[in-house]
C-alpha cells in the first residue's frame, strides 16, 4: 500500500506543479501533509523520470521548465488460486529453479 501512496503522492505534486501553486518547501508538505523531507523525495523521485523540474524563488513554487506530463494508472486483479498456481508455476519458476525444486524433492524422498 506504501507505493500506491507514494504513487498518489505524485500524481497531487504533479498537478500542484503544472498549476504552479506548490509555494515553498516547508509549505507543500504542509499542504500535502507530509514531512519537508518526503517533498524533496517526491521531487527526486520526478527528477529521476526526466522530469524538467525546477524551484523560482521569485515566485517560491515549483514549476516545469518544459512540457512534461505525468499519468499514473494503477490496475488490480484479483486472482483465484488456480491462477496463482499457474503464475508461480511458469516458464520463471521452471528455468530459474529447477535444480533447486530437483534437489528438494531428492532430499524429501530419501
Amino acid at each position: 500500500m506504501n507505493n500506491l501512496k507514494n504513487l498518489e503522492r505524485l500524481q497531487q505534486l504533479h498537478q500542484l506543479i503544472v498549476k504552479e501553486a506548490t509555494g515553498s518547501p516547508p509549505q507543500l508538505a504542509r499542504l500535502m501533509q507530509v514531512s519537508e523531507r518526503k517533498v524533496y523525495q517526491l521531487i527526486e523521485q520526478l527528477k529521476d523520470i526526466d522530469a524538467p523540474v525546477s524551484y523560482s524563488r521569485v515566485h517560491k513554487t515549483y514549476f516545469y521548465e518544459d512540457d512534461f506530463d505525468l499519468k499514473v494508472t494503477v490496475s488490480v486483479t484479483v486472482l483465484k488460486d488456480n491462477e496463482l498456481t499457474e503464475i508461480f508455476g511458469g516458464s520463471y519458476f521452471l528455468t530459474n529453479k529447477i535444480q533447486t525444486a530437483r534437489f528438494m524433492q531428492g532430499t524429501i524422498l530419501s
